[in-house]
This record gives C-alpha cells, sequence and structure tokens, in this order.
C-alpha cells in the first residue's frame, strides 16, 4: 500500500504580452518547496481606499512558467503516474483551471506541430514502448473514452457516432454494487495491441466531442472528458492477473457568465460545467476536513466516477493551468486556493492484484469431476455414457507414455471414472497381445514349467493326506456303530 496526498503541479499559460510585470512571480528555491506569488494590481480596487490583499502564495510540487514545453511536463508529471500504472497501481492526471488557460494542450495537446503532442499521446507512447521492452508478462491493453456534456455521458468511441447526433446515442449510465463499486453500463472498451491503435481511438474520440467558440476561448471545450487506460499484465504460468487504469481527466473551464456574457446553449453548457465543478469542489472540501462522515460522491456523474481518484485507491496527480493576464486574476487565484485544498487529501493506492478466474474456473470444473467419479464408485452407479473419441486417444496416449517411462516410481492417473480404468486395462492387453503374437515369451514358458515341477509333488502329498482323513473317518464311524450296538454294515 501506498500512502500519499494529491500531487499538485501548476503550469502559466503564455500571455499575449509575454511575462507581464508585476502580476505574478516564481520563487524555485531549492531549500524549499516552489510557491508561486500572484500580485493583485492597484487598479483593480475600487474606490480610494484599498484594503485588499495585494499578493497571495500558493506552493506546489512544481510550477511551471510560460516557456515550459510539452515534454518538459510528460517527463515531470505524468512519466512517473504511468511508470506506478505499469507496476500494478491505478492512476489519476488532471487538469483543471479557467475556460482558456490551456489545459486541453496540456493534456491532449496540439494539432499543429508533433512536439506539442499532449499528455494523454505521449502516456500512450511510453506505455507501448515498455511493454515492448518487458517480455516477462503478458500485457492487454484496453482503452475508453467518457464524455460528460451536462451531466449526461456518452462513449465517444462508440461507433455509431460518427451518423448520429450526441443526444441519439446511448447515455452511459453509473451503477453501483454493493460494494460501492462503480460501473459504466453503455461504455465500451476498445482494445488496442499498439500505439497507433491506441491514438486512432483517442483521435476519434477527440473528433466527437463538444467544442464551441466563446468570448475566452475559439474552440472551447463544453464536456469533461475521461480517457482511460486499462491495463492487465501476468505472468507466464503464474494464477495472479494484475488490474490497472490510468484516467487522464480534461476538465471543461469554469468561467463567470458576468465576465463572459454568453446566453443560449453557451449559457446552458455553462451552468451545467459550473455546477459540476462546484459539486467536485464539494468533495475535495469534505475530504479535507477531519472526521467529516459523509462525502458528497453521488451530487454529480464526475465526481461518482472519479470516487477512486478523490481519496481513494489511487495515485493522483493534479495541474492548476493559469492564465495570468490581468483580466483573469482573480480566477487564477480561485484555481491555486482549489489546488491547495486538493493537496490535502490523501491517498491509499493498493496493488490490484487477483487470482485469473479462468484459471478458478478450471480448477474447479476438474474438482467437480473428480468428486462425481468418487461418488459413482461409492454408490455404485456406473456411468452409462461412452467415452469421446477424443478422452479414448487421450487414455491411450497415457498408457503409452506410461510404459515408455523408465521409472520405477510412476503411476498411471486415470481419476477414479470405472470407464477410463477398463478401457486402461483392455489398451494394455491389446498391447501386450499385439507384441507377443506368433512367439510365446520366455518368461511364460519358464513360469510353466516351474509350475509343473512345483505341481507334481503337491499332488501326492494331498492324495495322501486325503487317504488319511479317510481312513480316520471310517474309525469313527465304526466306533459310533459299536456303542449303538450296530455291527459296521448292517442297515
Amino acid at each position: 500500500m501506498v500512502k500519499q496526498t494529491i500531487q499538485i503541479f501548476a503550469r502559466v499559460k503564455p500571455t499575449v504580452r509575454k511575462y507581464q510585470q508585476g502580476i505574478y512571480s516564481i520563487d524555485e528555491d531549492e531549500k524549499s518547496i516552489p510557491s508561486l506569488e500572484i500580485i493583485v494590481p492597484r487598479d483593480l480596487a475600487d474606490g480610494f481606499v484599498n484594503n485588499k490583499r495585494e499578493s497571495y502564495r500558493f506552493r506546489f510540487q512544481r510550477i511551471f512558467d510560460q516557456d515550459a514545453k510539452q515534454d518538459t511536463i510528460f517527463e515531470s508529471i505524468a512519466k512517473p503516474v504511468a511508470e506506478s500504472v505499469l507496476a500494478g497501481y491505478n492512476g489519476t492526471i488532471f487538469a483543471y483551471g479557467q475556460t482558456g488557460s490551456g489545459k486541453t494542450f496540456t493534456i491532449t495537446g496540439g494539432a499543429e506541430r508533433y512536439s506539442d503532442r499532449g499528455i494523454i499521446p505521449r502516456t500512450l507512447s511510453y506505455i507501448f514502448e515498455q511493454l515492448h521492452k518487458d517480455g516477462s508478462k503478458m500485457y492487454t491493453t484496453h482503452i475508453s473514452y467518457l464524455e460528460i456534456y451536462n451531466e449526461c455521458g456518452y462513449d465517444l468511441l462508440d461507433p455509431r457516432h460518427e451518423a448520429s447526433g450526441l443526444e441519439d446515442l446511448p447515455k452511459v449510465t453509473i451503477l453501483e454494487d454493493p460494494d460501492q463499486n462503480i460501473h459504466l453500463k453503455n461504455l465500451s472498451l476498445h482494445q488496442a495491441t499498439t500505439e497507433e491503435e491506441a491514438l486512432n481511438l483517442l483521435f476519434l474520440g477527440d473528433t466527437n466531442r463538444m467544442i464551441a467558440e466563446t468570448p475566452m476561448n475559439q474552440a472551447s471545450t463544453r464536456s469533461h472528458c475521461i480517457f482511460t487506460i486499462h491495463l492487465t499484465s501476468k505472468e507466464p504460468g503464474s494464477a495472479t492477473v494484475r488490474h490497472a487504469k490510468l484516467h487522464l481527466v480534461d476538465l471543461a473551464g469554469s468561467e463567470r457568465v458576468a465576465k463572459t456574457g454568453v446566453g443560449g446553449q453557451l449559457l446552458t453548457e455553462a451552468k451545467y460545467i459550473n455546477l459540476s465543478l462546484h459539486y467536485l469542489e464539494q468533495v475535495i472540501i469534505a475530504l479535507s476536513e477531519k472526521h467529516r462522515s459523509h462525502i458528497p460522491y453521488r451530487n454529480s456523474m464526475m465526481t461518482s466516477v472519479l470516487r477512486d481518484s478523490l481519496g481513494g485507491n489511487c495515485m493522483t496527480t493534479m495541474i492548476a493551468t493559469l492564465s495570468l493576464e490581468k483580466r483573469n486574476v482573480d480566477e487564477s487565484i480561485s484555481v491555486c486556493r482549489f489546488a491547495q485544498r486538493v493537496a490535502l487529501i490523501k491517498n491509499e493506492a493498493v496493488l490490484n492484484e487477483e487470482i485469473d478466474p479462468k484459471l478458478v474456473i478450471l480448477r474447479l470444473r476438474k474438482e467437480l469431476q473428480e468428486l462425481k467419479d468418487e461418488l459413482a464408485m461409492v454408490t455404485g452407479e456406473p456411468r452409462t455414457e461412452a467415452l469421446t473419441e477424443a478422452e479414448l486417444l487421450q487414455l491411450e496416449k497415457l498408457v503409452t507414455s506410461f510404459l515408455e517411462d523408465q521409472d520405477p516410481e510412476s503411476r498411471l492417473e486415470v481419476g477414479a471414472d470405472m470407464r477410463k480404468v477398463h478401457h486402461c486395462f483392455h489398451h494394455l492387453k491389446k498391447l501386450w497381445n499385439d507384441k507377443n503374437l506368433g512367439k510365446q515369451s520366455p518368461v511364460s514358458a519358464e513360469v510353466t514349467d516351474q509350475n509343473q515341477v512345483t505341481q507334481d509333488p503337491l499332488k501326492g502329498e494331498e492324495y495322501k493326506k486325503l487317504q488319511d482323513i479317510l481312513k480316520q473317518r471310517d474309525n469313527e464311524i465304526s466306533i459310533l456303530s459299536e456303542m449303538h450296538g450296530n455291527p459296521p454294515g448292517s442297515a
């Protein structure tokens, strides 16, 4: 079991005016935890008296400034989580921030340059590279892609998605078992044997996402998306199977409707997005408070799906994306405050191992057959159905290998089924007759001679013994006749 708090990182989006003076500063002293200081401009205060705080300082595991490259983000944030997933632990990486702050670019990446690939394609490349290197285990990889739009779940990898509208597809629903494990109905799993197949599934899902233009972002994702990699590993000959899953989450961005002034469908989407993010924050606050008995996971679909990632069996990492421009200072401070609360949550990740159910089924079937055979012997009820050709052939192979085995301790194991025992004896007799056909075995001739030698003396001694017994019986009869006054031989 690995106990650790949720890891938090910050990434600053490049601004129009690069490195605006007086908005923020980063302190990355090697002896202390990196911190981000956000300075509130004086002209944002209303009136002549400014009683607001002038600066806010927040601590993160690491802070990535505007010039941070995508490969640096992957190496520092995603690679350790991917390694833990390969070892059998669950992992989650999610990006949180206001709309237009770079969440989708960080998680999925940009489409213009190959170097702009995000965490998802780089993680797929890394995982399949490691699977190719590790020949000691057998791996199986499956992909799922869930979209939560206006609090309804949809399968982005459904094959009918290309020919239908989003609302026409079967909705993904949440089911909960008695152990409080979450199961997603109608969410398809697609096996990916190569990196290319996995990337094609990613591109298919991204094509089907809900995207709209807003005042804050020309291509704003209007839904939460969860890209999940399901990994199963097993060593050859072992009955133990390891299961692990990696959630890569791109949350929709929060936005202040009063500032953006959106209306119509965009307003409806914004309300659902802000509501689900509000429920997420409620869960974070409840988890960070000690002695809190109830955690409101069921308030939204997103928090239900991410239950393990938040305070459960998972190694979770959060990326706070910040747009540190003058107009977005308030939202950036809110995101940083949210990240500080997330950092208080402790997860307990355990190794997900279980016995292979297929091997368990085979073992139970074998035990059941053995018990049936023993029961048939005890009750004396012979089994009437005939053995199949395959079973007969297998028995004959067992007899042949038993005869060819030079080990004197070897045994012929055919179970308690008398049909199999009879067939083995019949096959043994057939092999013996075929071997001795047309000639007498020297061993059998020697045994016959010995029997003749030993049987003749036995016959003479037995004859003499019988004569003595007969004479003794005659004497006894004579004595009894005299005692009753009847001479021997009278009627």
